[in-house]
């Protein structure tokens, strides 16, 4: 998902600190071409990226359709298929060339044996969300370090030790978040606010089961 101010990424961990050396790459490069462009210096990015852990199940299905809402509630669109710039058109129009999303995995982590019944399947979770107005930012994903069940939760919070010295568990709706208390991001989630701070990033050192935004 490309907004006019921020990235969202859905990416599966495969450990060796693959996503935070990605993303250093990916913010170099981005710079330096912009950079060069422009005739300019310094970062591109205002701040450092955020990593929460998804929890490959139900919590992934939540996941994939909050990003593909993102315009919708920034009040760009009515349906996220009226944005060019993010994955619902390509989950369900897959490219033969050039395509970016790997659907057969994202198909088999969801749960599915055909990318078919996982195409079916998103769109009526997407339908769902526009008819129950879930379009709106949810609590879970503002600032989590992980979300899922609690006894992945737990085992997050567990490998990354001191890190998670001031954040706690927290239950929300039907899922268990490890966050800092909801004061620290404010309590306007009716539209998309500024991006994250740095100060509510982690750095991934270990290898993780689960799948990364």
């Amino acid at each position: 998902m490309v907004t006019s101010n921020h990235i969202h990424f859905l990416v599966r961990d495969t450990g060796s600190e693959v996503i935070a050396r990605s993303m250093h790459l990916i913010a170099g490069r981005t710079a330096q071409q912009y950079n060069q462009r422009k005739r300019r210096q310094g970062a591109f990015w205002e701040d450092r990226h955020h990593a929460p852990a998804i929890e490959a199940n139900e919590h992934l299905h939540r996941c994939v359709v909050y990003i593909d809402l993102n315009m919708v509630r920034a009040g760009v669109v009515k349906h996220p298929g009226e944005w060019d710039h993010g994955g619902y058109g390509e989950i369900q129009r897959s490219r033969r060339r050039y395509g970016i999303i790997n659907l057969r995995e994202l198909s088999a982590l969801c749960g599915f044996r055909q990318v078919e019944e996982f195409q079916q399947s998103h769109r009526q979770w997407v339908e769902e969300a526009l008819t129950r107005e879930k379009s709106i930012r949810e609590d879970r994903w503002s600032g989590a370090v992980a979300v899922g069940s609690l006894a992945f939760v737990e085992r997050v919070q567990n490998e990354l030790g001191y890190k998670t010295m001031y954040r706690k568990v927290v239950e929300i709706e039907e899922a268990y978040a490890l966050r800092e208390s909801k004061e620290a991001y404010g309590g306007d989630f009716g539209r998309e606010n500024n991006a994250l701070s740095q100060n509510n990033g982690v750095i991934w050192d270990q290898n993780h089961e689960g799948t990364k935004a």
